[in-house]
């Protein structure tokens, strides 16, 4: 298997919407109400937002065979050196391949002088949070917040480099 990761470009656009899509659903599933997912996919991966966050953040894609089977978004490293993961998804047969985890070595590489890197996973996202942990990240503070209306659990986690 030969995937490559690279920084995504305005023609990755589409496929990174259905990775999210997709992701999302699997991900999220008896967790967020569909109809929350829908209105934050809707609004979070538009194409005016993706292009805004290809302006103002650092995306990759990890592409096998000439398809987009994942993304990883991260903000601009601070003065303090300190990054966010935004999201980091894969679509669900790619996963468990090592893909996730050279998108994460991405955008740790790209990002030389981070120090710190924090991202957030909702507490019932045992993937996620099992992916995370494994990588380094420890928890640093569990909180609950609103989401269009539907209560999530959140887990903030941060990786010290």
């Amino acid at each position: 298997m030969n995937y490559i990761i690279r920084q995504m470009t305005e023609k990755d656009i589409e496929a990174v919407q259905q990775v999210a899509r997709k992701s999302w659903h699997t991900t999220y599933q008896g967790i967020i109400p569909m109809s929350i997912q829908e209105e934050f996919l809707t609004r979070a991966y538009s194409k005016e937002m993706l292009a805004k966050r290809l302006m103002f953040s650092h995306l990759f894609v990890a592409e096998l065979d000439g398809k987009v089977v994942g993304f990883a978004n991260y903000s601009p490293m601070t003065e303090q050196g300190v990054a966010e993961l935004n999201a980091i998804y894969l679509l669900p047969d790619y996963q468990a391949m090592g893909i996730g985890t050279a998108l994460l070595k991405a955008g740790l590489d790209f990002l030389k002088e981070v120090n710190i890197i924090y991202l957030n996973v909702e507490q019932d996202n045992e993937i996620g949070k099992r992916f995370y942990k494994r990588k380094g990240f420890n928890i640093v503070e569990k909180f609950t917040e609103d989401f269009s209306g539907h209560k999530l659990n959140t887990i903030r986690m941060a990786l010290y480099l």
